[in-house]
Protein backbone atom coordinates (compact mmCIF):
# COMPACT_ATOMS: atom_id res chain seq x y z
CA UNK A 1 0.00 0.00 0.00
CA UNK A 2 1.32 3.42 -0.95
CA UNK A 3 2.09 5.53 2.12
CA UNK A 4 0.09 8.74 2.37
CA UNK A 5 2.22 11.84 1.85
CA UNK A 6 2.86 13.89 4.97
CA UNK A 7 1.34 17.34 5.06
CA UNK A 8 3.66 20.29 5.61
CA UNK A 9 1.55 22.27 8.07
CA UNK A 10 4.09 25.06 8.37
CA UNK A 11 3.94 25.58 4.61
CA UNK A 12 0.16 25.88 4.94
CA UNK A 13 0.63 28.43 7.71
CA UNK A 14 3.04 30.44 5.58
CA UNK A 15 0.65 30.35 2.62
CA UNK A 16 -2.18 31.74 4.76
CA UNK A 17 0.07 34.48 6.12
CA UNK A 18 1.27 35.38 2.60
CA UNK A 19 -2.35 35.80 1.53
CA UNK A 20 -3.00 38.12 4.45
CA UNK A 21 0.12 40.17 3.67
CA UNK A 22 -0.98 40.57 0.08
CA UNK A 23 -4.34 41.82 1.33
CA UNK A 24 -2.55 44.13 3.81
CA UNK A 25 -4.54 42.74 6.72
CA UNK A 26 -3.53 42.36 10.39
CA UNK A 27 -6.13 39.89 11.63
CA UNK A 28 -6.77 38.79 15.19
CA UNK A 29 -5.74 35.39 16.50
CA UNK A 30 -6.43 33.53 19.75
CA UNK A 31 -3.34 31.46 20.53
CA UNK A 32 -3.73 28.61 22.98
CA UNK A 33 -0.57 28.31 25.08
CA UNK A 34 0.54 25.59 27.47
CA UNK A 35 3.46 27.59 28.90
CA UNK A 36 5.70 30.58 28.25
CA UNK A 37 8.68 28.66 26.81
CA UNK A 38 6.51 26.96 24.19
CA UNK A 39 4.81 30.26 23.37
CA UNK A 40 8.04 32.19 22.94
CA UNK A 41 8.92 31.46 19.32
CA UNK A 42 5.25 31.23 18.35
CA UNK A 43 4.63 34.75 19.62
CA UNK A 44 7.83 36.04 18.05
CA UNK A 45 6.81 34.68 14.66
CA UNK A 46 3.04 35.25 14.67
CA UNK A 47 3.02 38.72 16.22
CA UNK A 48 4.53 40.08 12.99
CA UNK A 49 1.29 39.23 11.21
CA UNK A 50 -1.49 39.00 13.83
CA UNK A 51 -2.92 40.79 16.83
CA UNK A 52 -2.62 37.95 19.34
CA UNK A 53 -4.59 37.06 22.43
CA UNK A 54 -2.78 34.32 24.34
CA UNK A 55 -5.33 31.98 25.91
CA UNK A 56 -3.87 30.05 28.82
CA UNK A 57 -6.33 27.17 29.20
CA UNK A 58 -4.73 24.08 30.73
CA UNK A 59 -6.96 22.19 33.20
CA UNK A 60 -4.71 19.16 32.75
CA UNK A 61 -1.74 20.64 34.63
CA UNK A 62 -0.71 18.99 37.91
CA UNK A 63 -0.12 19.98 40.66
CA UNK A 64 -1.78 23.32 41.37
CA UNK A 65 1.56 25.00 42.07
CA UNK A 66 2.77 24.02 38.59
CA UNK A 67 -0.34 25.46 36.98
CA UNK A 68 -0.01 28.84 38.71
CA UNK A 69 3.75 28.99 38.11
CA UNK A 70 3.22 28.54 34.37
CA UNK A 71 0.37 31.06 34.29
CA UNK A 72 2.45 33.71 36.06
CA UNK A 73 5.46 33.15 33.83
CA UNK A 74 3.29 33.36 30.73
CA UNK A 75 2.00 36.78 31.78
CA UNK A 76 5.50 38.01 32.62
CA UNK A 77 6.87 36.89 29.27
CA UNK A 78 4.11 38.69 27.36
CA UNK A 79 4.79 41.82 29.41
CA UNK A 80 8.55 41.77 28.79
CA UNK A 81 8.86 40.46 25.22
CA UNK A 82 8.84 43.10 22.46
CA UNK A 83 6.41 42.37 19.60
CA UNK A 84 5.49 44.03 16.32
CA UNK A 85 1.76 43.96 17.17
CA UNK A 86 0.01 43.94 20.56
CA UNK A 87 -0.31 40.69 22.53
CA UNK A 88 -3.02 40.29 25.18
CA UNK A 89 -3.56 37.57 27.78
CA UNK A 90 -6.62 35.67 28.98
CA UNK A 91 -6.52 32.94 31.61
CA UNK A 92 -9.14 30.24 31.24
CA UNK A 93 -10.83 28.38 34.08
CA UNK A 94 -8.69 25.86 35.90
CA UNK A 95 -11.42 23.22 35.81
CA UNK A 96 -9.40 20.17 36.76
CA UNK A 97 -12.45 17.93 37.18
CA UNK A 98 -13.27 18.38 33.52
CA UNK A 99 -9.87 17.05 32.51
CA UNK A 100 -10.14 14.11 34.91
CA UNK A 101 -13.56 13.34 33.51
CA UNK A 102 -12.16 13.26 29.98
CA UNK A 103 -9.20 11.11 31.08
CA UNK A 104 -11.21 8.59 33.09
CA UNK A 105 -10.47 5.02 32.07
CA UNK A 106 -7.35 6.05 30.15
CA UNK A 107 -4.84 5.89 33.01
CA UNK A 108 -2.56 3.41 31.30
CA UNK A 109 -2.54 5.06 27.90
CA UNK A 110 0.98 6.03 26.76
CA UNK A 111 2.01 9.55 25.84
CA UNK A 112 0.61 10.41 22.37
CA UNK A 113 -2.23 7.94 23.00
CA UNK A 114 -5.99 8.35 23.38
CA UNK A 115 -5.74 10.30 26.63
CA UNK A 116 -3.62 12.97 24.93
CA UNK A 117 -6.12 13.16 22.10
CA UNK A 118 -8.92 13.79 24.60
CA UNK A 119 -6.82 16.46 26.30
CA UNK A 120 -6.01 18.19 23.01
CA UNK A 121 -9.66 18.30 22.02
CA UNK A 122 -10.66 19.70 25.40
CA UNK A 123 -8.18 22.56 25.17
CA UNK A 124 -8.50 23.33 21.47
CA UNK A 125 -12.28 23.18 21.69
CA UNK A 126 -12.22 25.79 24.46
CA UNK A 127 -9.83 27.92 22.39
CA UNK A 128 -12.13 27.76 19.37
CA UNK A 129 -15.03 28.84 21.59
CA UNK A 130 -12.98 31.72 23.00
CA UNK A 131 -12.03 32.83 19.50
CA UNK A 132 -15.69 32.80 18.46
CA UNK A 133 -16.69 34.71 21.60
CA UNK A 134 -14.09 37.40 20.91
CA UNK A 135 -14.85 37.59 17.20
CA UNK A 136 -11.29 36.57 16.34
CA UNK A 137 -10.32 35.78 12.78
CA UNK A 138 -8.20 32.72 13.63
CA UNK A 139 -7.14 30.43 16.43
CA UNK A 140 -4.02 28.26 16.85
CA UNK A 141 -1.96 26.44 19.47
CA UNK A 142 1.64 26.46 20.65
CA UNK A 143 1.50 22.69 21.23
CA UNK A 144 2.89 21.91 17.76
CA UNK A 145 6.26 23.33 18.78
CA UNK A 146 6.95 20.28 20.94
CA UNK A 147 8.90 17.41 19.34
CA UNK A 148 6.83 15.11 21.58
CA UNK A 149 3.46 16.19 20.13
CA UNK A 150 1.76 14.81 17.02
CA UNK A 151 1.34 17.82 14.76
CA UNK A 152 -0.95 15.95 12.35
CA UNK A 153 -3.31 15.02 15.19
CA UNK A 154 -3.30 18.55 16.61
CA UNK A 155 -4.05 20.04 13.19
CA UNK A 156 -6.89 17.59 12.58
CA UNK A 157 -8.48 18.36 15.94
CA UNK A 158 -7.97 22.10 15.46
CA UNK A 159 -9.59 22.00 12.04
CA UNK A 160 -12.56 19.99 13.37
CA UNK A 161 -13.07 22.27 16.36
CA UNK A 162 -12.80 25.31 14.12
CA UNK A 163 -15.51 23.95 11.84
CA UNK A 164 -17.71 23.27 14.88
CA UNK A 165 -17.23 26.76 16.32
CA UNK A 166 -17.21 28.60 13.01
CA UNK A 167 -13.68 30.02 13.42
CA UNK A 168 -10.73 29.59 11.06
CA UNK A 169 -7.96 27.29 12.26
CA UNK A 170 -4.41 28.40 11.51
CA UNK A 171 -2.42 25.24 10.69
CA UNK A 172 1.07 24.99 12.12
CA UNK A 173 4.04 22.85 12.98
CA UNK A 174 6.09 25.39 14.91
CA UNK A 175 8.94 22.98 15.63
CA UNK A 176 9.89 23.19 11.95
CA UNK A 177 12.57 25.57 10.66
CA UNK A 178 14.36 25.40 14.02
CA UNK A 179 11.31 26.77 15.83
CA UNK A 180 11.87 24.51 18.83
CA UNK A 181 15.56 25.47 18.95
CA UNK A 182 14.62 29.15 18.84
CA UNK A 183 12.19 28.63 21.73
CA UNK A 184 15.02 27.22 23.87
CA UNK A 185 17.20 30.22 22.98
CA UNK A 186 14.50 32.71 24.01
CA UNK A 187 13.84 30.74 27.18
CA UNK A 188 17.50 30.99 28.19
CA UNK A 189 17.61 34.68 27.29
CA UNK A 190 14.62 35.42 29.54
CA UNK A 191 15.62 33.00 32.30
CA UNK A 192 12.44 30.98 31.97
CA UNK A 193 11.64 27.81 33.85
CA UNK A 194 11.43 24.83 31.49
CA UNK A 195 9.40 22.01 33.02
CA UNK A 196 10.56 18.41 32.55
CA UNK A 197 7.12 16.90 31.92
CA UNK A 198 4.12 17.71 29.74
CA UNK A 199 1.84 18.84 32.54
CA UNK A 200 -0.68 16.23 33.67
CA UNK A 201 -0.41 13.86 36.64
CA UNK A 202 0.24 10.95 34.27
CA UNK A 203 3.22 12.58 32.57
CA UNK A 204 4.44 13.78 35.98
CA UNK A 205 4.40 10.25 37.38
CA UNK A 206 6.02 8.82 34.27
CA UNK A 207 8.78 11.41 34.32
CA UNK A 208 9.50 10.93 38.01
CA UNK A 209 9.33 7.14 37.96
CA UNK A 210 6.11 6.86 39.92
CA UNK A 211 3.38 4.33 39.35
CA UNK A 212 0.39 6.02 37.73
CA UNK A 213 -2.42 6.06 40.25
CA UNK A 214 -6.07 5.52 39.37
CA UNK A 215 -8.13 8.68 39.04
CA UNK A 216 -10.38 7.50 41.84
CA UNK A 217 -7.37 7.51 44.15
CA UNK A 218 -6.53 11.16 43.52
CA UNK A 219 -7.23 13.21 46.62
CA UNK A 220 -9.72 16.04 46.52
CA UNK A 221 -6.83 18.45 47.10
CA UNK A 222 -5.01 17.09 44.03
CA UNK A 223 -8.16 17.38 41.94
Amino acid sequence: MKQEAKINYMALCDAEIKKLKNEEQIPSLVLHSCCAPCSSYCIEYLSRYFRITVFYYNPNIYPDSEYYHRAKEQQEFIRDFPTANPVDFIEGTYDKDRFYHEARGLNDEPERGRRCEKCFRLRLGATADMARERGADYFATTLTISPMKDAALLNRIGREEGERAGVRWLPSDFKKRNGYLRSTEISREYGMYRQDYCGCVFSYNERHGKKTQALNDLTQEDR
